[in-house]
């Protein structure tokens, strides 16, 4: 089984690459952010494109902003929407959405940016956190389970280009570190590191500006959490680095991860890898995705 994550950044501006890419990657199950569509648009834009290839999908979204969707190739059942009142000022947005799909419990999330860590949305962001981590105790336990998505968090100083441009920046604070921590500790394990060592770079994210993604300077803020069980699968994981090239491409890179069987070979952890490795260039400052319109 295929699982892949991938933050679009408006499904309607990556159609056609979001199409193209379902047919190369071949998920069994894609966890979508940052649609930036609502429903009916996203039915209009989607529906029959996923039909013929036998996706089944829960979409949630609000228009210009956010937005979640889970493809399923494996089963649909139960959706859920939202992470309920806990998840306070927040929790009326468009950013978790939760379904089975092949006996798996699976949720697309989009974690709150957090903007600068003196503005109410990044303790709106902790908040809509602990809310995920309740949603992670009261079903994991109950069989395979998996959380992926866009975290807007940075797990360790190794997942972003330089960690002295973060000083005094989110995504890579002590407390939204703790709050991912509490996923694990919960007994979630990051599969992505599961497969390669914690030294090892692994980024899917890199900003438009200042050359960022042809110097290699990114972060790994997409990230796909399961339960003992599906690590104990892991027979693959990396970054499809592709998906980030040519024309017109999201921000993101999709996260794949392969259970069972490696269906392309035990690859990785970005494919192809960067051309450059590093630069003398600090790059651009994290300031993506700052402004209320995104995130």
């Amino acid at each position: 089984m295929r699982l892949a994550t991938w933050n679009v950044n408006s499904a309607k501006a990556r159609q056609f690459r979001l199409i193209d890419w379902l047919d190369r990657a071949q998920p069994d199950i894609a966890f979508l952010q940052e649609t930036k569509l609502g429903n009916a648009d996203f039915d209009a834009l989607f529906a029959d494109d996923l039909f013929r290839r036998e996706y089944r999908y829960a979409h949630v979204g609000q228009g210009r902003w956010n937005g979640v969707a889970l493809l399923s190739r494996v089963g649909l059942d139960d959706v859920t929407v939202g992470l309920g009142p806990d998840a306070g000022p927040l929790a009326e947005e468009a950013r978790a959405v939760g379904a089975t799909c092949g006996g798996i419990r699976a949720w697309s999330v989009y974690v709150p940016n957090g903007r600068t860590i003196d503005d109410p949305m990044y303790q709106a962001k902790l908040t809509w956190l602990a809310a995920l981590a309740n949603e992670v105790q009261a079903a994991a336990p109950k069989g395979p389970f998996v959380v992926a998505g866009d975290f807007n968090i940075a797990p360790t100083d190794v997942d972003v280009w330089d960690p002295e441009v973060f000083i005094g920046a989110t995504h890579v604070t002590a407390p939204e570190r703790s709050a991912l921590d509490r996923l694990t500790e919960l007994g979630l394990v990051d599969l992505v590191r599961r497969r390669w060592p914690p030294d090892v770079p692994v980024f899917s994210y890199w900003d438009y500006r200042a050359g960022a993604f042809h110097q290699d300077l990114g972060m790994r803020i997409d990230l796909l959490l399961g339960t003992p069980d599906l690590a104990a699968r892991l027979a693959a994981a990396y970054t499809d680095r592709a998906a980030r090239k040519g024309k017109d491409p999201s921000d993101h890179a999709p996260v794949i991860v392969d259970l069972d069987e490696a269906r392309d070979g035990d690859i990785g952890p970005v494919v192809p890898p960067p051309s450059l490795k590093g630069s003398s260039t600090k790059g651009p400052r994290p300031t993506r995705r700052s402004s209320a319109a995104s995130g």
